[in-house]
């Protein structure tokens, strides 16, 4: 274990505005607060605190941060307050120790009716401050590092699910990939060990041939950057045995298919030095199509930056190689820790929402909805895809999931853009809104005042914020009717029945099931084989009464709807006018 002043000397080497007596205090506050206590391995409870402050130490975070990380379990878990953390270190750490006590809380929660609304928690905790997130974040990684320790396989499994589901997307998401990778595997070793087993036995198979491959294939790039006046760090990328299994499941290759594969990091000084660089490879070597990712520019929605590309590298290898800065190096290891600087004082102040659109949208989504299994699906869904990026008239740049959809686009710009949406152009020529965008499309969404989304969109949407605003839209509409209903809405159905015995008696009843008040029934006409027949409705639901409809409709007997002028409802005659064409 780390001790305080190892720990100090290592924040001091990059925070020269350290308060070191703040954080000499923590530790012992902190070693005080557990002293009767133990992890389930046996060992001191200290011992985590102090991890997750090495952990966050690691990121080069605020000295705040790091003396939340020392104390984050003594509110939760020991006799100390809110007041008392307040008291000896100030609101600003109190809040944060606050803040990470309330989510931990939530852990406990082992249903999966309450995964959702533990989510909409630990989002909105965090929204508020994001280092709030990035200690609770430290924690789980710490305790994915020792879960072998812990007895209850069932508690194992639900932290294993919980973290590959929302802490290791949620790390994506704030850029810090070294993280991720090992959030993932470790999740991995958990939910799949066979797999991962078998992942480790063949990568430790090729290890000797790949080392010495790696180191020869290393000089030679290194001299030819040399030859054309190129000054380049190179470094070997590990694939974790997630990272494998999961482009074996994706491409649909065996094991094997992936062993002649070699990672590269190239490190260089400028932007311009990248993309001399990925130019000297390319005219070297031959370029593997469809391996080729400029991240620079167009960055992740991460903010991640970096060029991807793979070749035919010396002795006929397949190699990929990262092409990126230093700084882009340092945002690629640490993310949103890397904005952290310490030239005039450790002062936090919070980034723009700019730069955390995803965590804004999250929290507009959770704000404005009403079910959280629509939020949970979302981010569970969307937070490891990648990006396609498109662009308005004006080139203004849009970043969406891959697979979006015109409907993305235009809710993504604006929600009234998207409510009103009734067609689109895709680089000039007509498309459908449900139609898949691709990297470098132009998109013009044409509106009207009288347009509203449509439920259909629903199965084509594939952005959280998009499927949030139908719904919402959709929502205070059935208020709005809700409203109109309990003033005792009328409607006339006409239906044509069969000249049988028992046929009045059906829609009689298929009305009642669907809790319809038959005011008034007339025979507007007969014919030998039907009688057409009026029934006067009084709907109370309206969910219902859309049943009822549907089901007359699955009887295959021709019907029509009449609304009553005094009542007259646009929303409903359009949901009506649906029914009969689909």
């Amino acid at each position: 274990m780390i001790n305080n002043r190892e720990l100090i000397d290592q924040i001091k080497s990059y925070n020269r505005f350290l308060n070191v007596d703040t954080v000499n205090k923590a530790y012992n506050f902190a070693l005080e607060a557990h002293q009767n206590q133990k992890r389930e391995e046996g060992v001191p409870y200290i011992i985590h605190p102090v991890a997750v402050a090495k952990i966050l130490t690691d990121l080069k975070l605020d000295s705040a941060t790091i003396t939340t990380g020392l104390l984050h379990d003594t509110i939760e878990d020991t006799n100390v307050t809110y007041e008392s953390v307040k008291k000896e270190f100030g609101e600003e750490v109190a809040n944060l120790v606050d803040g990470v006590t309330k989510i931990s809380a939530l852990e406990n929660k082992a249903s999966s009716e309450s995964k959702a609304e533990n989510f909409r928690k630990l989002i909105l905790a965090t929204s508020k401050d994001i280092r709030v997130l990035l200690v609770k974040i430290a924690d789980r990684l710490h305790n994915m590092r020792t879960i072998q320790f812990v007895k209850d396989k069932e508690k194992v499994i639900r932290k294993a699910k919980e973290t590959m589901e929302i802490y290791a997307p949620l790390a994506d998401r704030m850029g810090m990939n070294r993280i991720r990778d090992e959030l993932e595997d470790l999740s991995f070793s958990v939910l799949n060990k066979p797999a991962r087993d078998l992942i480790i036995k063949r990568l430790k198979f090729i290890k000797n041939n790949r080392d010495d491959t790696f180191k020869s294939i290393s000089l030679e790039l290194i001299e030819l950057l040399k030859e054309n006046g190129i000054e380049a760090r190179i470094a070997g990328r590990e694939k974790t045995p997630f990272s494998i299994w999961r482009k074996i499941q994706n491409k649909k290759i065996s094991l094997e298919q992936l062993t002649d594969i070699i990672g590269f990091r190239v490190i260089v000084k400028t932007i311009e030095d990248c993309y001399k660089t990925l130019g000297i490879f390319h005219s070297k070597f031959s370029t593997i199509p469809g391996k080729f990712k400029d991240y620079i520019s167009t960055p992740k929605i991460n903010k991640y930056k970096s060029i991807h590309t793979s070749v035919i590298g010396p002795k006929k290898n397949r190699i990929e190689i990262q092409i990126r800065t230093l700084q882009m190096h340092e945002f690629a290891e640490r993310g949103i820790a890397s904005h952290w600087k310490y030239k005039s004082s450790e002062k936090f102040s919070e980034l723009s929402w700019k730069e955390y659109d995803w965590l804004r949208d999250l929290v507009e989504i959770i704000e404005t909805g009403n079910n959280p299994e629509h939020y949970y699906e979302f981010t569970k869904l969307q937070m490891f895809q990648e990006n396609v990026f498109c662009f308005t008239p004006k080139g203004s740049v849009i970043k969406l999931p891959r697979f979006a959809t015109p409907i993305d686009f235009a809710y993504a710009v604006h929600t009234k853009i998207g409510n009103s949406a009734i067609s689109c152009l895709v680089n000039g020529q007509e498309s459908t809104l449900q139609n898949i965008l691709h990297n470098g499309d132009i998109v013009k969404i044409s509106t009207s005042k009288n347009a509203s989304p449509s439920l259909h969109w629903l199965s084509s949407a594939k952005t959280g914020k998009a499927r949030a605003a139908i719904r919402r839209y959709w929502q205070d509409k059935s208020q709005e009717i809700d409203k109109e209903i309990e003033k005792n809405y009328t409607s006339t159905i006409e239906v044509d029945l069969p000249h049988e015995p028992g046929a009045l008696g059906n829609i009689c009843s298929l009305i009642g099931l669907n809790k319809g008040n038959i005011i008034n029934i007339d025979i507007l006409d007969r014919k030998e084989k039907y009688l057409k027949f009026s029934f006067d409705l009084q709907i109370k639901d309206l969910k219902n009464f859309t049943n009822l409809i549907s089901q007359i409709k699955q009887s295959n007997l021709n019907f029509r709807i009449i609304r009553h002028k005094q009542k007259k409802n646009a929303f409903i005659r359009r949901i009506f006018e649906n029914f009969k064409r689909n």
